[in-house]
């Protein structure tokens, strides 16, 4: 017999002190219903995974009138809740029954709502808990901080660390790794370091979290002292560790220095572990160093589901499509069920591939055969499929007939299209769309520009530039990122801040000149200012991606590949100047830049100048 019925067998025995008013004082010289009361608790404490048992315990609790005016109970069963992640609706019903909830019930929901998809209502709890005069103690503000780190609200963060200060929690290890948490994950990196530098103690939680800090938000060289650090102090990096670091270097396209943490993770013994090796995988494919990918592809012990999407997505969008297709295939064979990402990878290399049919296809089994509803960016990859092979007329019905709204990345993919196919009349109604989607997007008067000037209209190319100083529209400024001895890089265009400045651009003359010999023309058309031709092609001439190669040609050795990492897309006259500099100087020059990757080699681009 269960506990739940013996439970039932005692209450239909002795009912009369069972009764809900003799239940609200439950003491152990009331024994029977002490008992009843003690055997729930028990039984909550019990049931570790089961919601179900949980809704039992509830029930049988509430049919015999086990009051939750009882603060054990009380607390108990919001902690039950909570702690087996059940619905925090469910918990925020049974909070609302309770009188006078205690300090530990009050965390409890901030936990919960702290460790659900929905962190905003525990800071809504913090206040409620205040104005109800229960003092915080040490626990609230990890739990708090926690909530409001998943939000990044930074400004809420910033309040709640002075209040821990008036209190006197700011030296808890728990609240400073929390408000570490946070100023790392916001972009607030000398705030982070700030509360590092005063940390007492420093366990592995918050040497990860500085180290993350630094490395997702462009600061590299600082995230490699810390991890350097670290070492000296004795603490032993972990897997999240190396995984930061390696999605740092990956993001900026660090490629020597994920090779270095590459070699750090084997002499410690971290080859093995899957989120590791996947993590390093993304940092090759990120880099345009696909064939080092496919390497650490091979030598995995383990490869699971995401292993196979990063390197189908890292194939694809480095521009081997019917490589990605064929390890695709190869991923069904292998009975691994293909997730939403994957099949965003597959539609991707179609496009790129020119597979019409096929990209038709694979859309239609992510539906039918693994019930994967497709979401904007498969869409998307449509939209793009069909405007690659110059069907934008078709591409036009498709986005009109779509079960989903079109964003903005859609109508612009349809208004690169139209520049590139010359649909004059498709590609106004694509840009009267972004408008109300996204009305100060600096790329899209470029984009509508360079349409007017292919149909030589250039009093509407006037229009445009003109439209873009009245809307207070300013492009934004673009920037390369180029990596040599383990230190990043920056330049943007015109910039001559660079020690070697003077070496770049009088490197980016000789080039020039080498470029006309081998019948290089400037695309001036694209340059949205209203300057003079001359002053067009020497504005052309110091774009940022333009500078961090001459740079690059300057102090590395022959043969060796440039890579750069743009946060622009590349313009049409900088892709015909480099897949000429890669002729000219016979080097690969690989280019990510915010639409994908570009490798130049011996004057062509993988891109198949459409990008």
């Amino acid at each position: 017999m269960s506990v739940c019925s013996k439970l039932c067998s005692l209450v239909q025995s002795h009912p009369s002190m069972f009764h809900a008013t003799n239940l609200l004082s439950t003491t152990p010289q009331n024994p029977l219903p002490y008992y009843l009361l003690t055997k729930c608790i028990a039984l909550l404490q019990s049931c570790a995974s089961s919601k179900h048992k949980l809704r039992q315990i509830h029930a049988f609790s509430i049919r015999h009138g086990v009051s939750l005016h009882n603060p054990d109970m009380a607390k108990h069963l919001i902690f039950t809740i909570v702690s087996l992640s059940a619905p925090m609706s469910y918990a925020h019903n049974v909070f609302t029954m309770i009188h006078n909830p205690n300090v530990f019930t009050w965390n409890t929901m901030i936990r919960g709502y702290a460790e659900s998809q929905n962190p905003s209502p525990a800071l809504h709890f913090y206040r409620l808990m205040i104005v109800s005069c229960v003092e915080p103690d040490t626990h609230t503000y990890p739990f708090l901080l926690k909530a409001i780190s998943k939000s990044l609200n930074v400004r809420e963060g910033e309040a709640i660390h002075s209040v821990t200060i008036r209190n006197g929690f700011q030296s808890l290890v728990f609240v400073q790794n929390s408000l570490l948490h946070i100023y790392a994950a916001c972009g607030y990196t000398e705030s982070a370091y700030k509360v590092f530098e005063l940390m007492k103690e420093r366990d592995l939680v918050a040497w990860n979290s500085v180290i993350n800090g630094f490395a997702l938000n462009g600061r590299p060289n600082e995230a490699l002292t810390l991890f350097r650090e670290m070492s000296v102090e004795g603490v032993e990096p972990d897997g999240f560790t190396v995984v930061s670091l390696l999605s740092a270097c990956a993001e900026l396209g660090a490629l020597e220095l994920g090779r270095r943490v590459h070699v750090y993770l084997l002499k410690v013994g971290l080859s093995e572990n899957s989120y590791v090796t996947n993590s390093l995988l993304d940092l090759y494919a990120k880099c345009g160093s696909i064939r080092e990918a496919q390497q650490v592809f091979s030598e995995m012990s383990e490869r699971n589901a995401v292993s196979w999407t990063s390197l189908i997505v890292g194939l694809a969008v480095n521009g081997f499509g019917e490589e990605a297709l064929e390890l695709f295939k190869e991923m069904e064979g292998q009975g691994l069920v293909p997730s939403e990402i994957t099949f965003v990878g597959v539609l991707y290399a179609c496009s790129h591939c020119g597979m019409l049919d096929e990209g038709f296809n694979y859309f239609k089994r992510m539906k039918e055969e693994y019930g994967i509803l497709p979401r904007i960016e498969h869409y998307g990859c449509m939209v793009d499929l069909l405007s690659r092979a110059g069907l934008v007329k078709q591409a036009y019905k498709y986005i009109q007939n779509m079960p989903v709204q079109p964003n903005a990345v859609i109508w612009r993919t349809l208004l690169g299209a139209c520049t590139i196919h010359g649909h004059l009349d498709l590609g106004e109604i694509a840009r009267s769309h972004i408008l109300k989607l996204e009305p100060k997007h600096s790329g899209d008067y470029v984009l509508l520009s360079n349409l007017y000037a292919s149909e030589r209209r250039w009093s509407d190319v006037q229009v445009v530039r003109r439209s873009m100083l009245k809307d207070g529209v300013k492009k934004t400024p673009g920037y390369s990122l180029v990596e040599l001895g383990n230190r990043v890089y920056e330049f943007t265009m015109g910039d001559r801040s660079h020690p070697q400045s003077q070496d770049v651009y009088a490197l980016l003359e000789k080039i020039t000149e080498l470029l006309k010999l081998e019948g290089y023309v400037p695309l001036t058309a694209n340059v949205l200012a209203d300057i003079e031709e001359e002053e067009k092609e020497q504005a052309l001439c110091y774009h940022s991606e333009k500078l961090a190669i001459a740079f690059m040609l300057l102090n590395t050795a022959p043969g060796i590949p440039i890579r750069v990492v743009k946060n622009l897309r590349v313009c049409a006259d900088c892709h015909v100047a480099i897949k000429l500099i890669s002729k000219i100087y016979d080097r690969e020059i690989v280019i990510r830049d915010r639409s994908r990757f570009h490798h130049f080699r011996g004057g062509s681009c993988s891109c198949k100048d459409y990008w």
